[in-house]
């Protein structure tokens, strides 16, 4: 799968370098941003929590 992704980028490395690494930052953001709030409520135990004094 890592072949025929740089096997189908344009340019010289450089510029297949520079695409790969803004499309990570781009998938990292979705991911922090987007994704990671969404599932959030699903998959994190109640948020209520009982101290006892």
């Amino acid at each position: 799968m890592y072949g025929a992704l740089w096997r189908i980028l344009p340019g010289p490395v450089w510029v297949r370098v520079s695409i790969l690494v803004i499309l990570l930052v781009a998938v990292l953001y979705a991911l922090v941003f987007w994704v990671f709030p969404w599932i959030q409520p699903y998959v994190s135990p109640s948020p209520e929590v009982t101290v006892n004094n």
